[in-house]
């Protein structure tokens, strides 16, 4: 028993222990709580995970880690939104003045952070924009062409079997296939697939065509492939086979883009070839304007000896090839026959379709003398041998009153020899006026070779237009002229620094031609013809943009021009293309 002291001494001390245990509640109150996600920022190491069978990473139970400290946004945002927060997703609370306890909150925080680590890749990606309504766009397209691809690689889920075969050989290709995949990008396979009983289509191709089949396939399920130059004659074919317009028309236009593309054997021949037995006018065009605007690089190459007859023809008959001079056309046309060993009608065809005026007499000496195809076809021609010699020997004013000059015969190419103009290398295009002087023969004919002809040339890259030029407002302080910089383009004047009267019976067309360069080759792009300035074209370097790096008109910093001189009679200027 307790005495009376005793208990006025327990008194005493009664008010200390009730101290020291709230102090011990209010301590262990505020420890925090197990059974959360570690933040960076407060755990010192790192704590070893497990894998459960279904791919969730999971924390182990035994170890103790700590939320990460709120944010000032979180902090503003809690307020009101706090019993919202910890509510979701919880059933067994409903309502505003529902709340969860801690161990249910920190249920769900588990649970929502479980679920985006179990989410695809592509969910936990997604951009999701939002405009000033608040609507969103959320794009998954990718997803969706890569389940499609999946599909192709899927043979369980397939309900058309294609059954390819090459040629006439017993070599097959099988294709497990989707019957709407086909009909949707084919109305030739919808036309083939009219009977819904219709499980395997046997088809033969080409051997080439065969090759690239599954590329076609490929491409109706994803809408995305990748070819190289030499496929693309055969997968266009197949395209226009089975009526895949999309796609021909991507290939097409590809074609077009990739004429300065570099290839063992050339291909811009072959697939002028192609184009003209499909009936595709634009790629032709364009085919046939490389071919000649690059005529000297294509003599010199392997695909020279592959032109069909009719595309020789048709190129000799322009007056824009780009060639040293016109006996460098001629050398190349004696291999071309050497080669190709065409008939009689079509080699004296091509052979008189050489422009001999624009030879020198004494080149066409040797012509006549080493030349075995002149010698075995000389009779064809001799007509045209003898009007070079006459229109050499005498000046062009004499010349036009005995001879009809008003044919390309008398229309000189675009030559590249220094007899016929001059390179420009022009660094720096976009900085300020440039100028350079250069001299050309005075005419065609050799009559007098010592007559020439000294040519100022400037150019400016923000040259303004006559019909763009403002006229003059005038201010309190006086006259001012305005315009806008982004109105102005680059030009060229040319001019001669001599006299017009020496030039009796003569007049010039200026052509302008811009090499670019492409798999480190460089090409002629752009051609301008004109007589006093590029102003006259109108689209003179149009879409230039000197300012880009690297720009498409840019050689290493550099625009490169060729100018070329074409002195002509005066009654040929309406006749020129």
């Amino acid at each position: 028993m307790f005495s009376s002291k005793s208990l006025s001494k327990m008194g005493c001390l009664l008010p200390f222990a009730t101290l020291i245990l709230l102090i011990a509640i209010a301590k262990r109150g505020s420890s925090k709580p197990s059974g959360v996600f570690p933040s960076h920022l407060e755990t010192n190491s790192a704590i070893p995970e497990q894998n459960n069978s279904i791919g969730i990473t999971v924390t182990p139970e035994d170890a103790t880690v700590w939320a990460s400290p709120l944010t000032e946004e979180e902090k503003n945002a809690k307020g009101t939104k706090e019993m919202r927060d910890y509510d979701d997703g919880d059933e067994s609370h409903s309502g505003p003045s529902s709340i969860s306890s801690p161990e249910v909150t920190l249920w769900n925080k588990l649970r929502r952070k479980v679920t985006v680590r179990q989410s695809p890749y592509w969910a936990r990606t997604q951009t999701i924009d939002l405009n000033e309504n608040s609507m969103a766009t959320i794009n998954h397209s990718l997803m969706l062409i890569n389940h499609l691809q999946d599909l192709l690689f899927n043979s369980n889920s397939s309900d058309i079997m294609l059954k390819v075969y090459t040629g006439n050989s017993d070599e097959v290709k099988v294709f497990h296939t989707h019957h709407l995949l086909l009909i949707l990008q084919s109305d030739v396979f919808e036309d083939l697939l009219l009977n819904h009983s219709v499980t395997t289509l046997v088809l033969r191709e080409t051997a080439e065509c065969a090759a690239l089949f599954e590329t076609l396939i490929r491409y109706l399920y994803c809408g995305k492939i990748t070819i190289l130059l030499s496929q693309v004659v055969p997968l266009h074919k197949l395209a226009s086979k089975y009526h895949v317009t999309a796609l021909q028309h991507g290939i097409i236009e590809y074609m077009s883009q990739q004429l300065a593309s570099a290839s063992p054997r050339g291909h811009v021949v072959s697939w002028y070839h192609y184009s003209l037995r499909i009936g595709d006018k634009n790629l032709q065009e364009s085919c046939m304007r490389f071919l000649a605007w690059n005529m000297s690089t294509v003599i010199h190459s392997k695909e020279w000896q592959t032109i069909s007859d009719d595309l020789m023809i048709s190129l000799l008959q322009r007056s824009d090839l780009v060639v040293e001079n016109e006996l460098e056309i001629y050398y190349g046309v004696e291999e071309w026959i050497k080669k190709n060993q065409p008939d009689i009608l079509v080699t004296e065809t091509v052979l008189k379709l050489i422009r001999y005026t624009m030879i020198s007499p004494q080149s066409l000496f040797q012509i006549q003398k080493q030349s075995s195809i002149m010698n075995e076809h000389y009779n064809s021609v001799h007509n045209l041998f003898f009007l070079a010699f006459q229109f050499h020997s005498t000046s062009p004013l004499v010349f036009i009153k005995y001879f009809n000059v008003n044919c390309s015969l008398f229309i000189p190419r675009n030559y590249l020899s220094s007899s016929w103009g001059s390179q420009w290398v022009i660094n720096n295009p976009a900085r300020d006026d440039r100028s350079t002087s250069f001299q050309t023969q005075l005419a065609p004919s050799n009559y007098d070779p010592s007559k020439k002809v000294t040519w100022n040339a400037l150019f400016s890259p923000r040259w303004l237009p006559v019909s763009l030029r403002p006229s003059y407002s005038y201010s309190g302080n006086g006259a001012v002229q305005a315009f806008n910089p982004e109105e102005t383009r680059p030009r060229i004047i040319i001019t001669p620094a001599m006299n017009s009267a020496n030039f009796a019976g003569v007049t010039f067309q200026k052509t302008i031609l811009v090499r670019v360069k492409k798999d480190s080759r460089s090409y002629v792009k752009h051609i301008y013809d004109f007589h006093q300035s590029t102003e006259e074209t109108g689209d003179f370097l149009l879409q230039a943009d000197f300012q880009k790096h690297p720009s498409e008109y840019l050689i290493d910093n550099s625009l490169y021009l060729h100018i070329i001189i074409k002195p002509i009679y005066q009654s040929l200027i309406k006749a020129i293309k």
